[in-house]
């Protein structure tokens, strides 16, 4: 459902956040098989830097929500992140699942005819640096293609280290809370896309973003209800735990 009065837009409007919701452990490689089984063209993941400088997928600070490890994933080299169980805490089928490197799951996607949005999830302290690296490595792997990845942050200064490495990716920046400022700071980055917290967009804001030329996506969206309402508003995408709910292709 493109907004055709916008600049072109290649991506899908579902994304299944974080490969597949809950289903699986999230930003796994599992995750995105299990997602794209349910027929999803999109996903979301979170991308931080390893203490020597790899990219690869989680959310939080700390390992302990989602491996077996201890303490902050971006303090630790990647062979000995890669060592982890990412998969364990989440049920018993997937156990011993490897935390993934970016680079390989945007190999999956590409080879797939699959879309992402990569978050930037900075360790703290290390912004601009995450935001280098993850553009430098996302421009490299998707050089050539008709619909690069959507590179998303809450973090401004992650934004502006991947506008310094790779101008030309795409950008968009998460809002959680009201900020009477938001136009200005995506301008000011260069984005393309507000994503907010779904409850953030009404009929006005979706049109100051519009008018704007941003277009609106929202998260974390897994109510039926919800979904209606900003389809009802003319948003431009939706990011979803719920993979097994809402069909892709709606």
């Amino acid at each position: 459902m493109p907004n055709t009065a916008l600049p072109h837009w290649p991506y899908p409007f579902w994304i299944a956040h974080r490969g597949a919701g809950r289903l699986a452990p999230e930003n796994t490689l599992a995750a995105f098989r299990l997602g794209a089984q349910y027929g999803w063209r999109m996903f979301e993941c979170d991308a931080k830097l390893s203490a020597d400088g790899v990219v690869f997928l989680m959310h939080d600070t700390g390992l302990e929500r989602t491996t077996n490890g201890r303490g902050a994933g971006g303090d630790q080299p990647w062979g000995a992140l890669a060592r982890l169980d990412a998969g364990g805490w989440h049920s018993r089928a997937f156990a011993g699942e490897p935390l993934p490197a970016l680079e390989g799951v945007a190999r999956w996607c590409l080879a797939n005819g699959l879309h992402l949005n990569i978050e930037i999830k900075p360790t703290p302290g290390t912004e601009r640096e995450t935001g280098r690296a993850v553009a430098r490595l996302a421009a490299r792997l998707w050089q050539g293609q008709a619909a690069p990845p959507l590179l998303t942050s809450f973090q401004p200064e992650a934004l502006a280290g991947a506008r310094e490495a790779a101008p030309g990716l795409p950008r968009g920046l998460l809002l959680d809370q009201p900020d009477g400022e938001w136009l200005d700071s995506a301008r000011a980055l260069g984005c393309v896309a507000m994503v907010c917290n779904h409850a953030l967009w009404d009929a006005a804001a979706v049109a100051a973003a519009h008018g704007a030329g941003l277009r609106a996506l929202s998260y974390t969206v897994n109510d039926e209800w919800a979904a209606r309402r900003l389809i009802g508003l003319h948003t431009d995408g939706i990011i979803t735990d719920r993979v097994d709910l809402f069909s892709p292709a709606g």
